[in-house]
């Protein structure tokens, strides 16, 4: 059978002894108990009208559970996060980027372009001086001598990435240069599909799962010509640095973890072993692994960036984006992967018209101010205000809403997360993951079944009611900014379906480096790489390497 279709039965054992309760054991002292779960109190007259329908529907679960589901199925209910009044940008440009290095030149030792960016990686393979193929071999061997110390790849794809490799170095000989990708190597998180290559999903009871298809965003970038070099390492079901294999560190002190989930990509890209990589974000997991390795990443707006072919932990939530070495790179790789997608149905077609340049007097940039006079510690952030007033911005001071608090809510994503696991749980192969505490996903998998779904619901029309109010806001301000690490925000703006980058702003007393963060509007990463480029070319924390890479 199609392995695509079937990759929750991979490697399990369903229903081998948490089966549905027989609908006899179902009694009215049953529901009494279950009362208390969901706060209410019926009379027994109640009960006994209940009961027959209660038990209807235990026969019910069990019936749908014989239903095979392919692993790839959206909920028949799709979050959408457009608020009422919204106007969809229908504008097309084609984006600009900043002019390719015209002086290039190769280094007698090639490794000492591991750090470069895109766009000067580009210029040394469009002019002819490094082929795609000797590219890929420099990174294959930094992936091979640093990924096992840094514990941040699953899977190097040797063989593919030098088919890739050389089949680029032929198009370009022949004249058929695709774009700053082509030839460009990367890395991939370890939960979108690659045919014939594992996708483990970072956890032990899929470690050997196989798909017989591509990703879409795997697809998108194969027809850029980019070259995958490997399969990187994310917390264990996308949670965390923790991963079947081990701990993923951090480049800058590898005593210390590069946090998660998008963990691999993150510190493959701060120690140069590919110069970006793809990760994804479902509450902070693009976003903090960035900040901690000292990287830029770019969580895009829901919906900007197809999800076919990876694994779901939200479907209203899930969000593929960009790690690199700064903010034009990640504007180079969304432009390859954006768009529609007939395999999604909730992938928009919307314009990503990036231009490099900021209409200071134009652009509305916002601030979080209480979170900036709440955060300790905050003399980098202080500073990145500073130095973007010098570049001309005026800083217009801005609050969250907070008629409806996004903790309350935030146990949809464990929720729907419960929902696609379904049978891990059920099986017990939930046993064999490595996090066996109370706050891990076997244990959080478990307790989420007994959210109601009238609760799951009501939690979902807060949410429209949270969208409203972050409408309302971000009329004010095209842009804020925010400390990456205080207060609502990341919650928020992954409930919203916001997009959001964060990029470098310095190193703390003990040498880690921290960052800021950058929120946009919906469809708004064009303004938003824009500002978060403009403030590194003001600054060099970015190009800063870590020692030992």
């Amino acid at each position: 059978m199609n392995s695509l279709r079937l990759a929750l039965f991979l490697g399990l054992t369903c229903f081998v002894s948490s089966s549905v309760a027989d609908s006899a054991s179902i009694t009215t002292n049953t529901i009494a108990e279950a009362e208390k779960l969901i706060g209410l109190e019926f009379t027994g007259t109640k009960r006994e009208l209940m009961h027959g329908g209660v038990k209807g529907r235990v026969a019910d679960f069990e019936r749908n559970r014989g239903v095979e589901i392919p692993y790839g199925t959206f909920p028949a209910v799709l979050f959408n996060p457009i608020p009422q009044g919204f106007k969809i940008p229908t504008e097309r440009k084609e984006p600009k980027w900043s002019s390719l290095p015209k002086k290039i030149k190769r280094p007698s030792d090639l490794e000492e372009v591991a750090f470069w960016s895109i766009p000067q990686l580009a210029a040394l393979i469009k002019s002819r001086q490094v082929t795609s193929e000797d590219l890929t071999k420099m990174y294959l061997a930094r992936l091979k001598e640093s990924g096992p110390k840094l514990e941040c790849v699953v899977t190097l794809t040797e063989d593919m990435a030098l088919e890739q490799a050389r089949r680029a170095d032929r198009e370009i000989a022949a004249g058929r240069y695709k774009g700053l990708l082509h030839g460009i190597p990367y890395g991939a998180k370890d939960l979108l599909s690659t045919r014939g290559t594992k996708t483990t999903w970072g956890s032990v009871p899929y470690k050997d799962q196989v798909f017989d298809e591509d990703a879409t965003v795997i697809k998108k970038l194969e027809e850029a010509g980019a070259v995958l070099v490997a399969k990187t390492t994310m917390g264990e079901l996308a949670w965390g640095e923790t991963w079947f294999g081990g701990m993923t560190r951090n480049p800058w002190n590898t005593e210390k973890g590069s946090s998660g989930s998008s963990a691999g990509s993150a510190a493959g890209v701060s120690a140069g072993l590919f110069p970006f990589a793809i990760g994804t974000e479902t509450h902070g997991s693009i976003i903090s692994p960035s900040a901690i390795c000292g990287v830029t990443g770019l969580r895009p707006t829901y919906g900007r960036v197809s999800r076919a072919g990876c694994m779901s932990l939200s479907w209203t939530m899930d969000k593929i984006g960009a790690i690199g070495r700064n903010a034009e790179d990640c504007a180079i790789v969304l432009n390859a992967i954006y768009g529609a997608d007939k395999n999604d149905p909730t992938a928009y077609d919307v314009p990503f018209n990036y231009q490099p340049k900021v209409n200071w007097k134009k652009l509305r940039i916002g601030y979080l101010k209480a979170d900036f006079d709440r955060k300790k510690n905050n003399s980098h952030d202080l500073a990145s205000l500073k130095a973007l007033e010098k570049l001309g911005a005026t800083l217009i001071p801005i609050e969250l809403p907070t008629n409806h608090p996004s903790s309350s809510i935030s146990f949809i994503l464990a929720t729907e997360g419960a929902a696609f696991f379904d049978e891990l749980t059920r099986s017990n192969r939930d046993d064999l993951m490595v996090r066996q505490i109370a706050n891990a996903w076997p244990n959080v998998f478990r307790g989420r079944r007994f959210i109601p779904a009238v609760e799951y619901l009501q939690a979902q029309r807060i949410r429209t009611l949270l969208i409203q109010d972050m409408h309302k806001l971000m009329q004010t301000v095209d842009v804020y900014v925010a400390p990456w690490d205080t207060g609502q925000n990341m919650l928020l703006t992954n409930l919203t379906g916001h997009p959001g980058v964060v990029v470098p702003n310095g190193f703390s007393e003990s040498g880690m480096p921290v960052a800021i963060s950058f929120v946009g509007q919906l469809f708004g990463e064009a303004d938003l790489l824009a500002l978060a480029n403009a403030y590194q070319n003001a600054t060099d924390f970015h190009l800063k390497q870590p020692k030992g890479f």
